[in-house]
């Protein structure tokens, strides 16, 4: 499912203009985006939370180069489902072997 796919089934659901939706839905992922860039959780819940996680420095490899690297310490956004969110989706896939 894309931006564009949510956008219309917001529409269709809700009989709000598709524009007015799709700004909605830009509005909303750009304040997620800012809060984490902030370096402040977003917590929405019964669906989930958006995090900023610290990776620990380790050591990497440069293959072409065959060196060596210092990878540094850093954040990056991460995404954990609520428990709900996850028993839902858990009860509704199928698995396929």
């Amino acid at each position: 499912m894309t931006k564009a796919d949510i956008v219309t089934k917001i529409s269709d659901k809700t009989g709000m203009e598709r524009g007015d939706v799709q700004a909605v839905v830009e509005s909303f992922m750009k304040e997620i985006k800012h809060s984490l860039e902030d370096g402040n959780n977003v917590y929405l819940r019964g669906f989930g939370s958006f995090i900023v996680k610290k990776r620990a420095q380790k050591t990497g490899r440069n293959i072409s180069k065959n060196t060596t690297i210092v990878i540094p310490a850093h954040y990056i956004p991460a995404f954990k489902p609520a428990k709900v969110f996850v028993e839902g989706v858990k009860d509704s896939v199928p698995v396929n072997d």
